[in-house]
């Protein structure tokens, strides 16, 4: 790759490295340079640009990031997880549900050696995280990479999600003498919020003496797919009533006493096959601890060794000091996926196609609204919504058997604004962004969506993500962040959102998208014809 300073007659095609504003025009660093744009460049009196171009043997940074993420992950369904469309050189992996993330520390540590240009970051090894949760994200950090360094990753699954199976646990509380009743509600609900996290429920809750024998015939009893005991007295010693109890039913000890603080006086165990983990006094508390650690894995499934736990020692001071200060109640607050829904706007009247329902078309086999819903499903939004006129028996029966949300406009006529406003009031509570497109635009895919989705993020500034074609024209998709829905919600006439986009362009960032007919609204027979003769 070529990088630096050059005349601006020499820079069409290639990709802007610093951003531009001008006469109220902005380009974004990584946009590549059309001829519009250079001329435009340079009636603004700007002669020279620093840009990057690419070799013969170059790839793309958006290319090799999307490559390089498949070679971490080449079977996201069976690993749980989901790789975001590339944008700016980065593709995100975050978990399709809740669980523990399993990661090959060697195979990333050799990825991450491959070229300083070439990065993978990722949780901790064995983090719980929430569905949604950011995982890893790969990163290039210049514009394009040499080919060969992508050839070098091959397939290296490296990351996968344990999610979590377990779905029922019973508790033991023991009781020593004078022992308050508010300890043992504190230790109950404790454990059961912590259970909640991990979508396991408390099957059976029994409290007995702090006695060996009354606590081995309750662990006969119990229920659960795990068993966990929490003493009225801490363990002290593998011979200490817990674990002896746990013995005496029958069962085993594998593990007394762990190298996490606090947490330290955990044992681990096994009876009838199942897990049995007597909890340490600390479990009482809502502050991470070792037990979580341990609970965690084995909820997901997962074998907890001697030698597992003593492993944990390795970060294990969990203990909270003003440099360092905790978070509450188990995981840290990882960034998510953010949840994105569709606004499908099929309540037009087609007025300049003179007696031709646009929005019913046959494209590929199939009537165009139909295609264009089923390209939103295939994308990664969490739900789509299309707006319909309130009575049009071919529209509707063009989505039959489609899971989409149909929301009525009984203002349509008024024009795209009351498609908008109607759209709008169905979105879910907490949704992040909507994406707002036509029902009638033939070249729309699910990757079309899917690029927009990527390259929203307002920590750096994108709010409104606008699709624009190969030539720099704009149009549709847009994606617009939850900032603009209240103005979205209240749009009338037929301006649709032009005037949101305008009044905020320095939230905007436009997104190179494939094909004229994804972003150009083909509204009339002509252009239809056109763009059919063009295509075939």
């Amino acid at each position: 790759m070529k990088f630096g300073l050059v005349p601006i007659d020499q820079a069409e095609g290639a990709i802007l490295a610093h951003s531009l504003t001008f006469d109220g025009l902005r380009l974004r660093k990584g946009r590549t340079l059309s001829a519009a744009d250079i001329l435009a460049i340079a009636a603004a009196g700007i002669h020279e640009v620093t840009v990057a171009k690419l070799e013969a043997d170059d790839i793309g940074e958006n290319e090799a990031a999307e490559a390089l993420a498949e070679s971490l992950v080449p079977d996201p369904t069976n690993a749980r997880l989901r790789i975001s469309a590339p944008f700016t050189g980065r593709v995100n992996i975050y978990a399709e549900e809740a669980g523990v993330v399993q990661i090959d520390a060697a195979a990333l540590r050799q990825f991450n050696a491959i070229s300083p240009s070439v990065t993978v970051a990722t949780v901790p090894e064995l983090a719980r995280v929430s569905a949604r949760a950011l995982v890893a994200t790969v990163k290039i950090i210049p514009y394009a990479i040499p080919r060969h360094f992508v050839d070098a990753t091959g397939s290296n699954p490296a990351l996968s999600l344990a999610p979590f199976t377990v779905r029922t646990a019973s508790l033991i509380l023991t009781k020593t003498e004078g022992m308050s009743e508010k300890l043992l509600s504190k230790g109950r609900e404790a454990v059961e919020r912590r259970l909640q996290a991990y979508s396991c429920a408390l099957n059976d809750v029994v409290t007995v003496p702090h006695k060996t024998d009354e606590l081995a015939g309750a662990i006969k009893r119990a229920s659960g797919e795990i068993v966990l005991i929490l003493t009225g007295s801490a363990t002290s010693d593998i011979n200490d009533v817990g674990p002896s109890a746990l013995v005496a039913a029958g069962g085993e000890v594998t593990r007394f006493g762990m190298p996490v603080d606090p947490g330290n006086l955990l044992f681990l165990g096994r009876y009838d096959g199942r897990p049995v983990i007597g909890l340490p006094g600390c479990a009482r508390s809502p502050a991470l601890n070792g037990a979580d650690w341990v609970l965690e894995r084995i909820t997901c499934g997962m074998d907890v060794t001697s030698d597992d736990i003593a492993a944990m020692g390795v970060g294990g001071l969990l203990k909270e000091i003003p440099s360092r200060p905790q978070p509450r109640g188990g995981a840290s607050d990882i960034p998510s996926r953010p949840k994105v829904e569709v606004l499908l706007l099929g309540a037009g009247g087609s007025r300049r196609m003179r007696g031709r329902d646009k929005l019913l078309e046959i494209v590929d086999g199939e009537p165009l609204l139909r295609r264009t819903a089923r390209a939103a499903l295939e994308a990664q939004v969490d739900r789509v919504h299309v707006v319909m006129q309130p009575e049009n028996e071919a529209r509707d029966a063009a989505l039959e058997g489609l899971d989409v949300h149909r929301t009525i406009s009984p203002e349509w006529q008024e024009g795209m604004a009351a498609s908008i406003r109607a759209g709008m009031a169905a979105l879910s509570d907490d949704c992040d962004a909507v994406i707002v497109a036509l029902g009638d635009m033939p070249e729309v895919g699910a990757a079309h969506f899917d690029r927009l989705v990527a390259a929203f993020d307002p920590n750096e500034a994108r709010e409104i993500c606008r699709a624009v074609a190969a030539n720099g024209a704009p149009g549709l998709p847009v994606l617009f962040g939850r900032r603009f829905f209240e103005t979205l919600a209240n749009l009338h006439g037929d301006r649709g959102a032009r005037d949101v986009v305008k009044e905020a362009s320095e939230f905007l960032v436009d997104v190179p998208t494939e094909g004229q007919g994804a972003v150009i609204d083909l509204d009339t027979p002509e252009a239809w014809d056109a763009w059919r003769n063009a295509r075939s």
